[in-house]
């Protein structure tokens, strides 16, 4: 019995910027009688059934992006003789379409970590349970990544997980209510290990892929030192403490290393949290911006985001602690009119912002927006191909709405064309190389105008507002700058480095000083 888990891709690149961790930490989690897993990227390669054999096991892990073209390979599977088995936020949240529509003979909901082995069990016996709750796992239980087996010369940047869950409630997010409000974090000494082999292998480059990296605002603790009961505060304190534990080791690993997370806007507050990631090189980060005014914000319940000057005075403060943003923003929102495309591209810019991305307002499931959508459309809702549009992934791209819900004011086909030239001019050559001054060297700078126009040609260029003949050229653009950027983010390998001591200072002052 061959075990093989899958990540699905309708499009195949070659090379990758990010590993997909959650392939590896399931190879982590399959235990040694069943033999080393393969972990399949497609996008790199497409996957080719017709290796399976009777009795393997495909473990496929689907989001609502990619559902489709994941049942298509479990139904495939399934005819080969393989046990299917489905897990992944969109199998959590719709296990039985993942029996109907993917030739599941399992799914497995919540996190897999601790499940995964039993799964496999179950497999070899011959009897899988149809449904496995997995629920949400404590931190001390995440499993570490199988990396050895990653094909390293096919990725530029690495990643590694330290929290799960975000306390926040945006209402375009279903993080908060899969992972969680309450953060979830890994050890210290379990995140260095994963670092320090990383770094062995020849990454510097490395993406912590958290839900939110700063957990604990200094709202939050306001807030709870209100409360008669000290007892929510400390729990914050205590979290808050663990972050700059983090961080300060962080700080003694190699200097070339470099780290990029995601956070939420309230962390530029925080001048203390802001300095400590510089010293610990997480270099940039991913702040979900969304909007540029209070009507905006209003509409995706991210009100705790500041609006025009005030924000870009909040997204420098960034930049001033050494911290590079990539600003992520969403075009079809109600208050949206024709001038904000042009408007949020000039405030991205005002605000030094070193990366963005545009992206049109899409109902996941899961979250406080599509449940609002179905709700308000009911039996109205359009059926496209005799699909409902609030199944929308269970068509071909070429066939999904370009907008989900109709603009008081716009167009889709208006919505498609400004968002499409936010990207291109956010991303003209003459725009990266004045953003690349940020580097000092020349390798650098090249280094950041390749990987801006691979981001540009994997993000831009392949979403929903995107027509099909861009979306061609995108890939075979892709693929062929993809090579290069992975050579530039290289490193040498450093096959003797030991995870960095615990240091004798004490992280104390940096609770105090909230």
């Amino acid at each position: 019995m061959r075990v093989y888990i899958v990540n699905p891709s309708h499009l195949s690149f070659g090379s990758a910027i990010i590993t997909p961790r959650w392939l590896y930490v399931l190879a982590g989690a399959t235990p040694p009688e069943f033999g080393d897993p393969i972990p399949i990227d497609e996008t790199l390669e497409r996957f080719d059934a017709s290796r399976l054999q009777l009795g393997d096991v495909v473990g496929i892990g689907v989001h609502t992006g990619n559902a489709l073209v994941g049942y298509a390979l479990g139904v495939q599977a399934r005819a080969r003789g393989a046990w299917v088995v489905y897990g992944g936020i969109h199998a959590t949240l719709y296990p039985e379409e993942a029996h109907a529509q993917g030739g599941a003979h399992a799914v497995v909901r919540g996190d897999g970590d601790v499940v995964w082995g039993r799964v496999l069990a179950d497999c070899a016996a011959g009897a899988p349970e149809r449904i496995y709750e997995a629920g949400r796992i404590g931190a001390s239980d995440f499993t570490k990544a199988r990396w050895d087996l990653l094909p390293r010369e096919r990725y530029a940047w690495a990643s590694v997980q330290t929290v799960r869950g975000c306390p926040k409630h945006c209402s375009f997010c279903s993080v908060w209510r899969t992972d969680g409000q309450e953060p979830r974090q890994r050890g210290v000494e379990a995140v260095l290990e994963e670092i320090v082999e990383l770094r062995r292998m020849g990454f510097r480059f490395i993406a912590l892929a958290d839900d939110n990296f700063y957990p604990v605002t200094l709202d939050d603790l306001r807030v709870a030192g209100r409360r008669e009961d000290p007892h929510r505060l400390h729990e914050l304190e205590a979290i808050r403490a663990e972050r700059f534990a983090l961080m300060e080791r962080l700080a003694l690993l190699p200097d070339d290393l470099v780290f990029y997370t995601q956070i939420t806007m309230e962390a530029a507050e925080d001048a203390s949290f802001l300095d400590a990631m510089r010293k610990a090189r997480i270099r940039g980060a991913l702040v979900g911006v969304e909007a540029v005014t209070p009507e905006g914000l209003k509409d995706v319940y991210k009100d705790f985001n500041l609006a025009g000057e005030a924000l870009v005075a909040r997204l420098r403060t960034f930049r001033k602690h050494g911290v590079h943003v990539l600003g992520s923003f969403i075009f079809g929102l109600p208050s949206d009119r024709p001038g904000s495309f042009d408007a949020t591209v000039d405030l991205a810019q005002r605000a030094d912002l070193a990366f963005a991305q545009f992206v049109t307002l899409t109902p996941f499931p899961g979250t406080l927006d599509f449940e609002r959508w179905e709700r308000e459309q009911g039996a109205s809702m359009p059926v496209i191909d005799g699909v409902p549009a609030s199944r929308y992934w269970l068509l071909p791209h070429s066939r999904r709405p370009k907008l989900y819900q109709p603009h008081p004011v716009m167009s889709v086909e208006e919505i498609r064309r400004g968002t499409q030239r936010a990207w291109d001019r956010f991303y003209g050559i003459g725009a990266i190389w004045r953003r690349s001054k940020v580097v000092p060297s020349l390798r650098g700078r090249l280094a950041f105008l390749l990987i801006s126009k691979v981001y540009r040609q994997m993000y831009a260029n392949t979403g929903l507002a995107t027509d099909s003949a861009r979306v061609s050229r995108a890939t075979r653009w892709a693929r062929w700058l993809a090579r290069p950027v992975q050579r530039l983010f290289a490193a040498e390998p450093l096959p003797g480095l030991q995870v960095p001591l615990q240091p004798t200072s004490s992280v104390a002052e940096s609770t105090e000083a909230a």
